[in-house]
Protein backbone atom coordinates (compact mmCIF):
# COMPACT_ATOMS: atom_id res chain seq x y z
CA UNK A 1 0.00 0.00 0.00
CA UNK A 2 1.19 3.57 -0.76
CA UNK A 3 1.99 5.93 1.80
CA UNK A 4 -0.64 8.36 0.93
CA UNK A 5 -3.11 5.39 0.65
CA UNK A 6 -2.25 4.40 4.01
CA UNK A 7 -2.92 7.54 5.36
CA UNK A 8 -6.27 8.67 3.91
CA UNK A 9 -7.20 5.22 5.56
CA UNK A 10 -7.38 6.76 8.68
CA UNK A 11 -10.44 8.15 10.39
CA UNK A 12 -10.99 11.78 9.77
CA UNK A 13 -10.69 13.87 12.83
CA UNK A 14 -14.88 14.93 12.48
CA UNK A 15 -15.36 10.94 13.72
CA UNK A 16 -12.77 11.52 17.05
CA UNK A 17 -14.32 10.72 20.38
CA UNK A 18 -12.90 14.16 21.51
CA UNK A 19 -14.79 15.78 18.66
CA UNK A 20 -17.96 13.71 19.53
CA UNK A 21 -17.76 15.25 23.21
CA UNK A 22 -17.64 18.56 22.60
CA UNK A 23 -20.63 17.96 19.60
CA UNK A 24 -22.69 16.21 22.70
CA UNK A 25 -22.01 18.99 25.63
CA UNK A 26 -23.56 21.31 22.79
CA UNK A 27 -26.55 19.12 21.87
CA UNK A 28 -27.29 18.44 25.39
CA UNK A 29 -26.90 22.29 26.22
CA UNK A 30 -29.30 23.22 23.26
CA UNK A 31 -32.34 21.00 24.21
CA UNK A 32 -31.96 22.14 28.12
CA UNK A 33 -31.66 25.89 26.50
CA UNK A 34 -34.85 25.63 24.67
CA UNK A 35 -36.40 24.18 27.48
CA UNK A 36 -36.15 26.25 30.21
CA UNK A 37 -36.14 29.43 28.54
CA UNK A 38 -38.06 28.72 25.41
CA UNK A 39 -41.43 28.02 26.21
CA UNK A 40 -40.63 24.24 27.64
CA UNK A 41 -40.30 23.31 23.78
CA UNK A 42 -37.56 20.76 22.95
CA UNK A 43 -35.14 21.51 20.17
CA UNK A 44 -34.01 18.03 19.21
CA UNK A 45 -35.80 15.96 21.43
CA UNK A 46 -38.31 15.62 18.64
CA UNK A 47 -40.24 12.41 19.96
CA UNK A 48 -41.15 14.43 22.94
CA UNK A 49 -42.35 17.23 20.77
CA UNK A 50 -44.48 15.41 18.84
CA UNK A 51 -45.70 13.66 22.18
CA UNK A 52 -46.60 17.07 23.54
CA UNK A 53 -48.22 18.46 20.18
CA UNK A 54 -50.33 15.42 19.57
CA UNK A 55 -51.97 16.25 23.72
CA UNK A 56 -52.14 19.23 22.88
CA UNK A 57 -54.45 18.92 19.51
CA UNK A 58 -56.54 16.16 20.52
CA UNK A 59 -57.59 19.06 23.48
CA UNK A 60 -58.27 21.28 20.84
CA UNK A 61 -55.69 23.70 21.85
CA UNK A 62 -54.23 24.28 18.64
CA UNK A 63 -52.36 27.82 19.25
CA UNK A 64 -50.36 25.51 21.51
CA UNK A 65 -49.64 23.07 19.61
CA UNK A 66 -48.32 24.84 16.84
CA UNK A 67 -45.44 25.65 19.13
CA UNK A 68 -43.98 21.81 18.95
CA UNK A 69 -45.22 21.40 14.99
CA UNK A 70 -43.18 24.11 13.92
CA UNK A 71 -39.78 22.69 15.56
CA UNK A 72 -40.26 19.70 13.71
CA UNK A 73 -40.52 21.33 10.64
CA UNK A 74 -37.15 22.85 11.14
CA UNK A 75 -35.40 19.70 12.45
CA UNK A 76 -36.42 17.77 8.93
CA UNK A 77 -35.60 21.15 7.07
CA UNK A 78 -32.10 21.01 8.91
CA UNK A 79 -31.33 17.39 7.80
CA UNK A 80 -32.33 18.25 4.26
CA UNK A 81 -30.43 21.37 4.15
CA UNK A 82 -27.04 19.50 5.48
CA UNK A 83 -27.52 17.21 2.68
CA UNK A 84 -27.60 19.35 0.68
CA UNK A 85 -24.37 21.50 1.58
CA UNK A 86 -22.90 17.91 1.30
CA UNK A 87 -23.93 17.07 -1.58
CA UNK A 88 -22.66 19.99 -3.27
CA UNK A 89 -19.16 20.95 -0.83
CA UNK A 90 -18.43 17.03 -0.40
CA UNK A 91 -14.71 17.97 -1.82
CA UNK A 92 -14.52 21.48 -1.50
CA UNK A 93 -10.80 22.05 -0.60
CA UNK A 94 -11.08 25.51 0.94
CA UNK A 95 -12.93 24.50 4.22
CA UNK A 96 -14.35 20.91 4.85
CA UNK A 97 -18.17 20.70 4.25
CA UNK A 98 -18.32 19.76 7.87
CA UNK A 99 -16.47 22.61 9.31
CA UNK A 100 -18.80 24.95 7.14
CA UNK A 101 -22.11 23.50 8.95
CA UNK A 102 -20.47 24.34 11.95
CA UNK A 103 -19.86 27.54 11.10
CA UNK A 104 -23.31 28.17 10.23
CA UNK A 105 -24.30 26.42 13.35
CA UNK A 106 -22.31 28.89 15.60
CA UNK A 107 -23.58 31.85 13.73
CA UNK A 108 -26.97 30.96 14.34
CA UNK A 109 -26.79 29.87 17.90
CA UNK A 110 -24.98 33.39 18.21
CA UNK A 111 -27.96 35.34 16.99
CA UNK A 112 -30.43 33.15 19.02
CA UNK A 113 -28.95 34.51 22.04
CA UNK A 114 -29.92 38.21 21.00
CA UNK A 115 -33.69 37.11 20.92
CA UNK A 116 -35.83 38.44 23.62
CA UNK A 117 -38.94 36.45 24.92
CA UNK A 118 -41.35 37.99 22.37
CA UNK A 119 -39.27 35.44 19.52
CA UNK A 120 -39.40 32.82 21.58
CA UNK A 121 -41.12 30.68 18.26
CA UNK A 122 -37.83 32.02 16.06
CA UNK A 123 -35.48 30.95 18.95
CA UNK A 124 -36.86 27.83 18.85
CA UNK A 125 -36.87 27.05 15.21
CA UNK A 126 -33.38 28.08 14.29
CA UNK A 127 -32.02 26.04 17.08
CA UNK A 128 -33.83 22.85 16.05
CA UNK A 129 -32.38 23.80 12.67
CA UNK A 130 -29.13 23.69 14.20
CA UNK A 131 -29.50 20.74 15.88
CA UNK A 132 -31.05 19.10 12.85
CA UNK A 133 -27.85 19.83 10.81
CA UNK A 134 -25.36 18.74 13.43
CA UNK A 135 -27.24 15.60 13.52
CA UNK A 136 -26.96 14.82 9.62
CA UNK A 137 -23.57 16.25 9.55
CA UNK A 138 -21.46 14.19 12.23
CA UNK A 139 -22.91 10.61 12.23
CA UNK A 140 -19.85 8.53 13.29
CA UNK A 141 -17.97 8.50 16.14
CA UNK A 142 -14.21 6.04 15.58
CA UNK A 143 -16.34 4.28 12.87
CA UNK A 144 -19.18 3.81 14.92
CA UNK A 145 -22.59 5.41 13.89
CA UNK A 146 -24.07 7.67 16.56
CA UNK A 147 -26.14 11.08 17.54
CA UNK A 148 -24.84 14.23 18.62
CA UNK A 149 -27.97 15.56 20.00
CA UNK A 150 -30.11 13.03 21.20
CA UNK A 151 -29.73 9.67 23.28
CA UNK A 152 -32.04 6.64 22.23
CA UNK A 153 -29.90 5.36 19.54
CA UNK A 154 -27.07 5.55 21.54
CA UNK A 155 -28.41 3.70 24.48
CA UNK A 156 -29.80 1.17 22.14
CA UNK A 157 -26.55 0.90 20.37
CA UNK A 158 -24.23 0.89 23.26
CA UNK A 159 -26.64 -1.22 25.26
CA UNK A 160 -26.88 -3.64 22.45
CA UNK A 161 -23.37 -3.91 22.01
CA UNK A 162 -22.35 -4.55 25.95
CA UNK A 163 -24.96 -7.04 25.48
CA UNK A 164 -22.67 -9.05 22.69
CA UNK A 165 -19.56 -8.40 24.04
CA UNK A 166 -20.71 -10.26 27.75
CA UNK A 167 -21.51 -13.09 25.36
CA UNK A 168 -18.67 -13.41 22.81
CA UNK A 169 -15.87 -11.44 25.08
CA UNK A 170 -15.01 -9.37 22.03
CA UNK A 171 -12.96 -6.16 23.20
CA UNK A 172 -14.42 -4.20 20.22
CA UNK A 173 -17.83 -4.52 21.40
CA UNK A 174 -16.83 -3.62 25.05
CA UNK A 175 -15.19 -0.46 23.25
CA UNK A 176 -18.11 0.21 21.34
CA UNK A 177 -20.57 -0.04 24.11
CA UNK A 178 -18.23 2.40 25.65
CA UNK A 179 -17.68 5.04 23.29
CA UNK A 180 -21.82 5.60 23.23
CA UNK A 181 -22.13 5.88 26.84
CA UNK A 182 -19.56 7.85 27.18
CA UNK A 183 -21.37 10.20 24.38
CA UNK A 184 -24.89 9.88 26.29
CA UNK A 185 -22.59 11.06 29.56
CA UNK A 186 -21.20 13.91 28.31
CA UNK A 187 -24.68 14.63 25.99
CA UNK A 188 -26.65 14.57 30.08
CA UNK A 189 -23.67 16.93 31.24
CA UNK A 190 -24.52 19.44 28.74
CA UNK A 191 -28.00 19.25 29.25
CA UNK A 192 -27.25 19.73 33.80
CA UNK A 193 -24.80 22.53 32.42
CA UNK A 194 -27.36 24.32 29.81
CA UNK A 195 -30.27 23.92 32.59
CA UNK A 196 -28.59 25.78 35.22
CA UNK A 197 -26.66 28.50 32.82
CA UNK A 198 -30.29 28.60 30.97
CA UNK A 199 -31.66 29.86 34.54
CA UNK A 200 -29.29 32.52 35.50
CA UNK A 201 -28.03 33.83 32.53
CA UNK A 202 -31.31 33.38 30.52
CA UNK A 203 -31.51 34.22 26.14
CA UNK A 204 -27.29 34.42 26.51
CA UNK A 205 -26.80 31.43 27.80
CA UNK A 206 -26.96 29.74 24.19
CA UNK A 207 -23.59 32.10 23.59
CA UNK A 208 -22.03 28.93 25.10
CA UNK A 209 -23.42 26.15 23.57
CA UNK A 210 -21.70 28.21 20.40
CA UNK A 211 -18.38 28.21 22.04
CA UNK A 212 -18.29 24.23 22.24
CA UNK A 213 -19.15 24.14 18.56
CA UNK A 214 -15.97 26.57 17.98
CA UNK A 215 -13.42 23.81 19.92
CA UNK A 216 -15.07 21.46 17.59
CA UNK A 217 -14.46 23.53 14.54
CA UNK A 218 -10.96 24.13 15.49
CA UNK A 219 -10.57 20.33 16.04
CA UNK A 220 -11.04 19.50 12.80
CA UNK A 221 -8.27 21.86 11.60
CA UNK A 222 -5.83 18.97 12.84
CA UNK A 223 -6.83 16.89 9.48
CA UNK A 224 -6.03 19.68 7.39
CA UNK A 225 -2.53 20.23 9.22
CA UNK A 226 -1.84 16.25 9.19
CA UNK A 227 -2.95 16.83 5.27
CA UNK A 228 -0.57 19.27 4.39
CA UNK A 229 2.44 17.49 6.30
CA UNK A 230 1.59 14.20 4.65
CA UNK A 231 1.76 15.55 1.45
CA UNK A 232 5.11 16.83 1.94
CA UNK A 233 6.50 14.05 3.06
CA UNK A 234 4.95 11.90 0.16
CA UNK A 235 6.69 14.75 -2.33
CA UNK A 236 9.77 14.65 -0.42
CA UNK A 237 10.46 10.96 -1.29
CA UNK A 238 9.00 11.32 -4.27
CA UNK A 239 12.01 13.98 -4.85
CA UNK A 240 14.66 11.60 -3.28
CA UNK A 241 12.99 8.77 -5.51
CA UNK A 242 13.90 10.57 -8.74
CA UNK A 243 17.37 11.84 -7.15
CA UNK A 244 18.53 8.79 -7.05
CA UNK A 245 17.24 7.44 -10.27
CA UNK A 246 19.14 9.97 -11.70
CA UNK A 247 22.08 9.20 -9.96
CA UNK A 248 22.26 5.63 -10.53
CA UNK A 249 21.78 6.88 -14.43
CA UNK A 250 24.38 9.05 -13.90
CA UNK A 251 26.51 6.58 -12.49
CA UNK A 252 26.01 4.12 -15.44
CA UNK A 253 26.97 6.71 -17.90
Amino acid sequence: MKVGQNRQAKRQMSEAFITSVFLALSGGFQDAYTYFTRDEVFSNAQTGNVVLMSQHFMMGEWQAGLRYLYPLFAFAFGVFFAEQVQGRFKYAKKLHWRQSILLMEIFILFFVGFLTEGWNMLATVLVSFSCAMQVQTFRKVNGHSYASTMCIGNLRSGTAALSVYLREKKPEQLEMSLYYFGVILFFAVGAGIGGILSVHLGFHAIWVSSGLLLISFLLMFKDRLEKDVHELEDDLEEDIQKLGTQLREEIKK
